[in-house]
C-alpha cells in the first residue's frame, strides 16, 4: 500500500485554515449583542414630586421663661422637671427675711409722716386763726400752709415705699404665669439668684406640649418656593422609621447671614397629641414644592450616561436628528441614550422637575416603555472617554 506525505507547508496551511474557523465559530457563538453590552431600564409613566429639605429644631409653641424680680436665696422649691403646674401654682419661695424687715421699716416711716402731717395741720389752723385777728402775718400763714403739703407729700411718699415693699415681699414668692409642663429648673434650695442687671430663669415651662414647632433655616435659592400652608414631611432620630407630617406656619422675613450663605427661618406648626416628639429633637424636614402627575420620568443615572465608543457598526452611539418637542414649562437639556433596533441612539431631551433620584423629561423623542441605558453591563454606571459626566442640576 502506498503512504501519502504531507509537506511542513501542507501542514502549516492546514492548521491555520482550521485555527480561522474555529475563531470563526466561536465569534458566531460568543458575539456579544449590543443589548448584552448595556444594563436597560424602562421609562416610567407617573407622579414625581420636588421637595426642599432642611434641618431644625422641635420646640413648644409657647415657652415661658419664669424668673424673678427680686434677689435672695431658694428657701423652698415645689416642683421639678416634668412637673404639670396650673397658672398661679406655686413654684418656690425666697427667703424674705430681709425684705419683710424693709417693709417694717417703712411702714414705721408711714407712721412718722402721718404724725408729721397732724402737727402741720394744726400748726396750719392755728396761724390762719391768729391771722384772721390780726396777730400773725401773711407770710407765717403761708409758711404754715407750706409746711403742711410738705407734710403730705413726705406721707403719700412713704405710703408709696410701702407698696413697693409689700410688692417685692411678694415677688418673693414665684408663681407659674401659665398652665403648662416643667420642662428646666436651673435652681436648687439654698442657691442664691441675684436680679441686679438682668432677671435671672429659674423654670422653662411649655405651655402645652400636645402643640409644637420646628424652627428651620432653608437656603435663600429654595425659600421662593415654600409657601405658607404647605405640607411638610419630616423624621426624627428617636423614630427612624416613622414619618410625621405638619404645615407651615411662618416664613420670617429677617435673613441670618454666615459665611455669606443667606437662610431664613421657617416656623412650621406640628400635632403632638401622643407626646412623644420632645423639646429640642432634631427634625429633618422636608418640602413639597412642585408636584407633577403623569409625567414621564427617568433615573438620574441615566442622565449621566455616557459611552464609550468602541469599534463595531453596532456600538457607536448614533445621535438622533428630532429635536424635542417645544414646552412651555422652563427646563433644562439633556441626553438618554436608547436601544432601537440593536443600536444604540443618543436622544436629546429636556428635564424638568427632579426629587434626586428621578428626573421629569418634558418633551423629546421618548415615550413610556422605552429602553434607556443606565450604565455599562460590566458594572460601571457612567462609561466616560476622558469628560466629566453629565451634572444635574436639583431644582
Amino acid at each position: 500500500m502506498k503512504k501519502f506525505l504531507l509537506s511542513p507547508l501542507s501542514l502549516l496551511l492546514i492548521s491555520a485554515a482550521l485555527a480561522i474557523a474555529g475563531w470563526s465559530i466561536y465569534r458566531q457563538f460568543n458575539q456579544t449583542t449590543p443589548e448584552q453590552q448595556y444594563r436597560m431600564q424602562a421609562v416610567e409613566q407617573g407622579d414625581i414630586s420636588q421637595t426642599v429639605s432642611a434641618n431644625g429644631t422641635i420646640n413648644p409653641v409657647t415657652l415661658v421663661n419664669v424668673g424673678t424680680q427680686v434677689s435672695g436665696t431658694v428657701k423652698k422649691l415645689y416642683v421639678d422637671f416634668n412637673n404639670a403646674v396650673e397658672k398661679g401654682q406655686v413654684l418656690l419661695e425666697l427667703d424674705n427675711a430681709l425684705l419683710s424687715a424693709q417693709l417694717k421699716q417703712d411702714m414705721a416711716n408711714v407712721e412718722i409722716a402721718r404724725a408729721s402731717v397732724e402737727l402741720a395741720s394744726a400748726n396750719e389752723a392755728r396761724t390762719r386763726s391768729l391771722f384772721n385777728q390780726e396777730y400773725a402775718s401773711r407770710l407765717e400763714l403761708d409758711t404754715a400752709i407750706q409746711a403742711k403739703k410738705a407734710a403730705l407729700s413726705q406721707m403719700k411718699l412713704t405710703q408709696a415705699t410701702v407698696e413697693k415693699d409689700r410688692a417685692n415681699l411678694a415677688y418673693s414668692v414665684i408663681r407659674s404665669p401659665v398652665s403648662g409642663v416643667v420642662i428646666d429648673r436651673s435652681v436648687d434650695v439654698g442657691q442664691t439668684v441675684a436680679a441686679s442687671l438682668q432677671t435671672p430663669t429659674l423654670f422653662k415651662i411649655a405651655q402645652d406640649l400636645s402643640k409644637m414647632q420646628i424652627n428651620s433655616s432653608f437656603a435663600e435659592a429654595d425659600i421662593g418656593k415654600i409657601r405658607v400652608g404647605q405640607t411638610v414631611r419630616f423624621t426624627v432620630d428617636a423614630y427612624p422609621n416613622r414619618n410625621f407630617q405638619g404645615s407651615v406656619r411662618l416664613i420670617r422675613l429677617n435673613p441670618t447671614t454666615v459665611q455669606n450663605v443667606v437662610t431664613y427661618d421657617v416656623v412650621i406648626n406640628v400635632a403632638n397629641p401622643e407626646q412623644i416628639l420632645m423639646p429640642g429633637m432634631t427634625a429633618y424636614v422636608s418640602i413639597a414644592v412642585t408636584e407633577r402627575r403623569n409625567v414621564l420620568f427617568v433615573p438620574n443615572v441615566a442622565l449621566r450616561f455616557k459611552p464609550v465608543e468602541k469599534s463595531g457598526a453596532n456600538t457607536k452611539p448614533r445621535s438622533e436628528t428630532a429635536k424635542p418637542k417645544e414646552d412651555k414649562r422652563d427646563g433644562f437639556s439633556g441626553r438618554l441614550y436608547v436601544m432601537r433596533n440593536g443600536q444604540l441612539l443618543a436622544v436629546p431631551v429636556k428635564l424638568g422637575i427632579t426629587d434626586n433620584r428621578n428626573t421629569e423629561i418634558l418633551s423629546g423623542d421618548i415615550k413610556a416603555g422605552d429602553q434607556i441605558v443606565t450604565g455599562d453591563a460590566q458594572g460601571g454606571s457612567t462609561a466616560q472617554t476622558g469628560t466629566q459626566p453629565m451634572r444635574m442640576r436639583m431644582f
